[in-house]
């Protein structure tokens, strides 16, 4: 019954697609994040629906699509400069099968984050791929909050559709695209069109936001605490009464306090620090042994370039001793091997070489700017249509300055939720220089009208 109501909706969105290909982008979305081939039994995992939506998308772009105003921009050269490169080091890995692997996702997930933003040509395309993506993620933190508010959830605890502890599947990756979604759900409560913001969207949304606070508590991730604490922060730039803000978060941290479970406060207690903690302490090591490994293999290993790695350290180990009344620290010698990076910044450095990581930053560091000159340009704007452009930067900016915290101690440097927000930038950043433009020309065409009423020559365009 699963396989056939998947079937069955994706057949339809399918469909529709021949009226409007654009959906067949919308359609890859949905089926890239939320990944429901995973979840059947028979129909579904034998259909490639992700090959299928994958193909579409771009094949409706090209054949049906305008590319008058389609443009490649800096930051999708970018990606496609890494995507080669990382083309480039798979063919030299350490150990091609794992690299082989990984590499059948990576390009997929690069490439269709260079060609959405050739498709975002209008507020409606932004705004709707924004929304699928939000809903598709939605719908993977509605079904885990549920779980969790009737007892459920631990670390390392299925919560999730698909038994699989892997891509936006696993707990921390999740816990980080959880808060990374919150300052969205917040831009469509004001700016949104599509589902327009009454009282049954405002009240979705905040649910949705309370949900997506949950995964934090629900998965044990301690990543999702650091993006909750970063999203404070971010939030004291906006808000207007800060020390209200202020004094209302910790009386809800406060409320939140009986309800959370002994185990949440046991794994939260070793943020502070590492060495009494096996995988904490082995990210360390991990980390150290990159650099090591940068310094004589500056090019990177290719993908899963880490098993390679193997260390030996001390732990301290706190026992009870039997009266019960006292506790004794004992060092014990771990010895560790093909351990994963924990961490974009690594995984990048380890993988592709210090090349590869400059790409990587640069490629966020001018999302970063990008999104706040955005913001800065667009919002003292009064028109009719130019409230929503500065909000929707600082959304995108905020989602993803979270994720990049989030990414210092996960190996998600791909993850292809991030890299289709980097998409949606590129896709904003584009239409808006276009809007303004448009706006410029009719100012040109009346200074320059002004001026030959006043004695000078009047250069017009060819009409034609």
């Amino acid at each position: 019954m699963i396989d056939l109501a998947l079937f069955a909706f994706i057949a339809a969105v399918m469909l529709i697609g021949f009226r409007r290909p654009f959906v067949w982008v919308l359609a890859y979305i949905y089926v890239d994040i939320l990944s429901p081939g995973r979840m059947g039994y028979t129909i579904m995992p034998a259909i490639q629906i992700s090959l299928i939506t994958f193909c579409a998308a771009f094949a409706g772009w090209a054949l049906t699509d305008s590319k008058r105003e389609a443009r490649f921009t800096l930051r999708q050269a970018l990606m496609a400069i890494l995507l080669m490169y990382c083309w480039w080091t798979t063919s030299n890995a350490d150990f091609p099968i794992f690299a082989g692997e990984k590499w059948e996702w990576v390009w997929k997930a690069l490439f269709f984050a260079i060609f959405l933003p050739f498709t975002l040509t209008t507020k409606l395309r932004i705004e709707s791929a924004l929304l699928v993506m939000l809903l598709s993620v939605a719908a993977i933190v509605i079904s885990a909050s549920i779980k969790v508010v009737l007892g459920g959830g631990g670390y390392e605890r299925n919560l999730f559709f698909v038994n699989d502890n892997s891509g936006i599947y696993e707990s921390s990756t999740l816990a980080t695209v959880a808060i990374c979604s919150i300052p969205v759900i917040l831009w469509f409560v004001r700016y949104g069109t599509i589902f327009k913001p009454d009282w049954r969207v405002k009240t979705f949304a905040y649910a949705l936001i309370f949900a997506c606070l949950l995964m934090p508590i629900g998965t044990e991730a301690r990543t999702g605490l650091v993006c909750i604490a970063v999203l404070m922060v971010l939030a004291l730039r906006d808000v207007k009464r800060r020390l209200t803000f202020l004094v209302a978060g910790a009386a809800l941290v406060v409320v939140s306090l009986p309800f959370i479970p002994q185990s949440y406060y046991n794994r939260m207690s070793t943020i502070t620090s590492h060495e009494g903690d096996q995988s904490a302490s082995t990210r360390v090591a991990v980390w150290m042994w990159t650099l090591d490994y940068a310094q004589d293999n500056p090019m990177g290993g290719g993908f899963d370039a880490y098993r390679g790695n193997k260390f030996v350290y001390d732990m301290p180990v706190t026992e009870e001793n039997i009266d019960g009344n006292t506790l004794s620290i004992e060092y014990r010698e771990v010895i560790d091997e093909g351990r994963a990076y924990h961490s974009a910044i690594f995984e990048m450095l380890g993988e592709q070489g210090w090349l590869g990581l400059a790409i990587w930053l640069w490629l966020h560091a001018l999302g970063l700017w990008q999104m706040e000159r955005i913001r800065r340009r667009w919002r003292k704007r009064t028109g009719e249509d130019e409230q929503w452009q500065a909000p929707l930067a600082t959304a995108l900016q905020y989602a993803q300055i979270i994720y990049l915290v989030g990414s210092l101690f996960q190996g998600i440097a791909y993850q292809p939720f991030i890299l289709m927000l980097i998409a949606l930038q590129c896709g904003l950043w584009s239409y808006l220089k276009r809007v303004d433009t448009v706006q410029a020309k009719p100012q040109t065409i009346g200074s320059k009208l002004a001026e030959s009423r006043a004695g000078g020559s009047l250069n017009l365009p060819d009409p034609a």
